[in-house]
C-alpha cells in the first residue's frame, strides 16, 4: 500500500476526533468529513504499520444523516468537524463514543450512560474564540495546520465576537500572533464558551450533587456551579490555581462561600478531612485529575463526587482509578461545541459500600 491509492470503502463508525473509521484489508483506515453508513471513494494519504490515513475522493454512497455544510471554510478550517452531519446523528455519535471510552479505558461493562443533552444552539454559540493573525490573514488553523484559513466570519461564534473580528481586521497594523476575541471584552477568570449549553450542564450538575452540609468545588473557576449551587449547600469551598478566577468568584461571594486560590492536589486533602461528609465537585483541565487528588479521594470517600470532564478518554481513565472506592451511577454528555469533536461529560460517582 502507497500513498496515492485509490480504495472503495464503508465507513462504520466514527472515530473520538471526526474521521470515519472503515476496513481494508486487515487496516483500519480513517476518512475525516464522512458519515457511518456510507460508500466513498477514498485516495491513501499516510500509510502506517497498522492504520491508513485517507482523504474523500466521491460519496459513492451517502448517508440520510449527511447535510450541506453551512460554511465555505467547513473541510479547510481545522475547527469543525460534523457540520456534514445532522445535528441528531452528531448527539448520537457522541453519546457512544462517551460509552466506549467508559467501557474500554474504563472497564465498566455497561456504563450508564444518558443520551447526549443538545446545545440551545446549534451554530452562533461561541462567546469567545482565538484567531491567529499572520497578515494578510486573520483565521484559524486549517486541517493543513501549516496554513492559516483567512476567515471573515466564524458561525460558531457570536454576533458580538464576529464584530469584534470585523474590527480586528479593520486595523491597518497588525501584531502576529494569536489574538482571543470575546462577547464581553470584561469577563474575569474561566467561563464556558457556550452560554446556552453551560446552563444545560449547570441543571444536570445540580440534579448529581443535591445537597447537604457541605460541597466542595475543586478546579472552580470563577465559581460558575458553586454559585448554582450554593442555595442547596450550608458550606462551599472553591479551589482554583487562577487568582483571577478566584478574585472573581469572591466577588459575589455569599458569607457561606469561601474561594482559595491554588492547586486542588495540595489543597483538597486537607479540606477533605476537616469536611468528611461533603460533596465535591470536580471539573479538572483536559488531562484529568493529578494522583493526589485520586488518592485523597479513595482515602475518604465523600457521599457523591461529581465529574465534569471535557475529555472522555480522561475521565474514563480517573474513573478507573477511583473505581476501588466509587461506582458509576450516571454519566450525561452535554454538548457544549456542536458541529464539532469535543464532548463535555458530567458523570456521578457513589461511593462502594462495604458489605
Amino acid at each position: 500500500m502507497k500513498p496515492g491509492t485509490e480504495l472503495l470503502v464503508e465507513i462504520t463508525d466514527l472515530a473520538y476526533g471526526g474521521a470515519g473509521i472503515a476496513r481494508h484489508e486487515g487496516r483500519v483506515v480513517f476518512v475525516p468529513f464522512t458519515v457511518p453508513g456510507e460508500t466513498v471513494r477514498a485516495r491513501v494519504s499516510k500509510v502506517h504499520r497498522g492504520w491508513l490515513g485517507a482523504d474523500v475522493l466521491e460519496i459513492t454512497t451517502p448517508s440520510p444523516d449527511r447535510v450541506r455544510p453551512p460554511c465555505p471554510h467547513f473541510a479547510k478550517c481545522g475547527g469543525c468537524a460534523y457540520q456534514h452531519i445532522a445535528y441528531p446523528r452528531q448527539l448520537a455519535v457522541k453519546t457512544r463514543q462517551v460509552a466506549e471510552a467508559l467501557r474500554r479505558i474504563g472497564k465498566i461493562a455497561a456504563p450508564p450512560v444518558e443520551p447526549a443533552r443538545p446545545s440551545p444552539l446549534e451554530y452562533a454559540y461561541r462567546n469567545r474564540i482565538t484567531v491567529h493573525v499572520a497578515p494578510p490573514r486573520i483565521g484559524f488553523h486549517g486541517t493543513d495546520p501549516r496554513r492559516i484559513v483567512d476567515v471573515e466570519k466564524c458561525l460558531l461564534a457570536d454576533e458580538r465576537v464576529n464584530a469584534a473580528l470585523a474590527g480586528l481586521r479593520s486595523k491597518k497594523r497588525l501584531r502576529p500572533g494569536p489574538a482571543t476575541l470575546r462577547a464581553d471584552p470584561e469577563a474575569g477568570g474561566f467561563r464556558q464558551v457556550n452560554d446556552g449549553a453551560a446552563e444545560v450542564l449547570a441543571d444536570i450538575v445540580c440534579e448529581m450533587a443535591g445537597g447537604g452540609d457541605a460541597l466542595v468545588d475543586a478546579y472552580c473557576g470563577a465559581g460558575f456551579f458553586a454559585k448554582k449551587l450554593r442555595g442547596r449547600f450550608a458550606k462551599i469551598v472553591g479551589i482554583d490555581w487562577d487568582e483571577r478566577s478566584i478574585a472573581a468568584a469572591r466577588a459575589a461571594a455569599e458569607p457561606h462561600e469561601e474561594y482559595l486560590a491554588g492547586d486542588a492536589a495540595e489543597l483538597l486533602p486537607a479540606i477533605l478531612r476537616d469536611a468528611p461528609t461533603a460533596v465535591v465537585l470536580l471539573d479538572p483541565p483536559a488531562q484529568g485529575l493529578a494522583p493526589e487528588v485520586v488518592a485523597s479521594l479513595l482515602a475518604a470517600p465523600p457521599p457523591r463526587v461529581v465529574y465534569v470532564s471535557c475529555d472522555p478518554a480522561t475521565l474514563a481513565r480517573d474513573i478507573a482509578k477511583l473505581s476501588p472506592a466509587f461506582r458509576l451511577a450516571r454519566a450525561v454528555p452535554a454538548d457544549m461545541f456542536p458541529q464539532t469533536a469535543s464532548i463535555e461529560t458530567a458523570a456521578l460517582l457513589e461511593p462502594i459500600k462495604a458489605d
